[in-house]
């Protein structure tokens, strides 16, 4: 079973999308405001450090010489280190901050005219670790271990009154990009903007799934109700155009299906009316070829005129156990002597119109004992829908003729006897039932001889 990451329907690939690209947005933003955060943190914290040394290095100055040791000594932690030696430990003045602005940084804070060397390192630390170590803690980048990250670090070297250097270094601190504040904001946001876009989709695509299922319904042979005409005006103009062509092809069906049984209502007067007539005819011959002639076409007009009343009485669908009524349909033929057999599961239910059906599935087996010796009726599931298929033990029919035999009136049997023969209406009514039932009616020579008839049934489409 293949699993599907993306989804099928455009409420999800909508909500994913919408989704994605939201996500990707807050990722840049941050990412953004992260590198900004950075360096506006590394900027204060630097101008900190300077700040701290230039006062360290004028309370220094004040103080005497045996003293001073003992204050840089209880001034030096684990991150910030000081020491007095006579040369600058910053061997080359490289500066704080990359711009033209760093000298007059380094005299605002430090007075003019002092010397001041400082160096600031991130993650090549290859010009301190040459000449620059933690005094007294075994700290910083002259202890660092090969291949491990560092914080960055800033040394300096001020000239003192008497000559000497006042060196510090100190392992700026790493400002912590992704907090949790930041984490959740985002997550907030895409949650909004997710009930958002749901409860909009929602809307947008309720009625394309209440047009699914009209459609579904309607090519099922199902009575529709006109679909509300509601939503963004592309979805409200189709809805209208699917209620506009639903009621042009009712009116199209129920006004041919008149005319078809108007016509053959219209047929029996003057059938009647001749055979009367043929009745004086004289010449025996000629009178019964004539009788029998228009028996046919009166049991022709007469079931066109039956399937023109049943396609019009407009039976409304129902759930339906599928094995019990082909059950009774087999049971009918086996009391009349026919061989008749059925194989299928327990129970299937389905949506169909039981009468419609049942009389589908009798001319199939009609057909299959009066041509084929015998009907085997076989009921299962497919992965589309249902399929009842009847197969016989008959001639079957030629590949040439095999659409033919669906047109109404069509018959192979040659004798023109309408006991053996019928009027030609079966196929062509079983098919539209089921047709009608939004299916299909297939026929095909089994390889080991004989006919099989298969009804392929959809189910109604997911909602």
């Amino acid at each position: 079973m293949t699993l599907r990451l993306f989804p099928r329907s455009l409420a999800g690939q909508l909500s994913v999308l919408l989704i994605a690209a939201v996500l990707i947005a807050q990722v840049v933003t941050l990412a953004f405001f992260a590198e900004s955060r950075r360096s506006a943190i590394d900027a204060a914290a630097r101008e900190q450090v300077l700040g701290r040394i230039a006062t360290l290095a004028n309370l220094i100055e004040e103080t005497p010489a045996g003293q001073r040791d003992r204050i840089l000594g209880a001034l030096s932690t684990s991150r910030l280190t000081y020491s007095i030696t006579p040369e600058p430990l910053v061997r080359n003045a490289v500066t704080a901050w990359p711009d033209d602005e760093t000298r007059a940084k380094l005299d605002e804070i430090f007075g003019p005219g002092r010397q001041v060397r400082a160096e600031f390192a991130d993650d090549d630390r290859t010009g301190i670790d040459a000449h620059m170590s933690m005094h007294g803690n075994g700290l910083g980048p002259g202890a660092r271990q090969k291949g491990k990250r560092w914080p960055p670090t800033l040394a300096l070297s001020v000239l003192l009154s008497d000559g000497k250097w006042l060196n510090s270094e100190t392992l700026l601190p790493r400002p912590q990009l992704w907090a949790w504040p930041v984490v959740m904001s985002t997550f907030l946001t895409v949650i909004a903007i997710s009930l958002v876009m749901a409860l909009s989709v929602r809307r947008i695509t309720k009625p394309l799934r209440e047009m699914a299922q009209a459609s579904d319904r309607l090519g099922r042979g199902e009575s529709v109700p006109d679909l509300p005409e509601r939503g963004p005006e592309e979805i409200a103009r189709a809805n209208r155009a699917f209620n506009a062509m639903q009621a042009r092809v009712s009116r199209f069906v129920a006004d041919r299906t008149r005319m078809v049984a108007a016509i053959s209502h219209d047929l029996r007067t003057p059938l009647t009316s001749l055979r009367l007539r043929a009745e004086f005819i004289d010449d025996d011959e000629t009178r019964e070829r004539m009788v029998a002639t228009i028996d046919e076409m009166t049991r022709m007009a007469e079931a066109t005129l039956a399937f023109a009343r049943d396609d019009a009485a407009g039976e409304e669908s129902r759930n339906t156990d599928l094995v019990a009524l082909v059950e009774a349909v087999s049971a009918d033929f086996s009391d009349l002597g026919h061989d008749v057999g059925m194989e299928g599961p327990e129970h299937l239910y389905l949506s169909v119109r039981p009468v419609s059906l049942r009389r589908a599935l009798r001319n199939l087996v009609e057909n299959a004992v009066r041509y084929g010796l015998r009907a085997r009726v076989r009921l299962e599931r497919t992965a589309t829908g249902v399929v009842i298929a009847v197969d016989d033990d008959g001639p079957g029919i030629p590949e040439n003729k095999m659409e033919e035999v669906f047109a109404p009136f069509t018959r192979l049997e040659t004798s023109r006897n309408l006991e053996t023969g019928g009027v030609g209406l079966g196929l062509a009514t079983a098919r539209s039932i089921v047709r009608a039932h939004g299916g299909e009616l297939t026929l095909a020579n089994r390889p080991g001889g004989g006919l099989t008839a298969a009804i392929h049934l959809p189910v109604a489409a997911e909602t």
